[in-house]
């Protein structure tokens, strides 16, 4: 798979998804905030498959130099 998640993205989701899984686990938002598994899992992977399917993507576009 290509990388389509840049830095900023993958902290991003990195802060949601753990938001997400403790206020599942305090019980604040009920079980399906455990949803937060799947942005923790797009950024370690570097991967999304909602950004490959519209064509997006966060990572700085390299470009040939020489």
């Amino acid at each position: 798979m290509t990388t389509n998640v840049g830095g900023l993205d993958r902290v991003l989701r990195i802060v949601v998804g753990l938001a997400l899984i403790v206020m599942a686990a305090m019980g604040t938002i009920g079980a399906w905030g455990y949803i937060g598994v799947v942005p923790l899992a797009t950024a370690a992977l570097g991967t999304c498959p909602a950004y490959t399917l519209l064509g997006f993507s966060t990572c700085p576009v390299k470009t040939n130099a020489g």
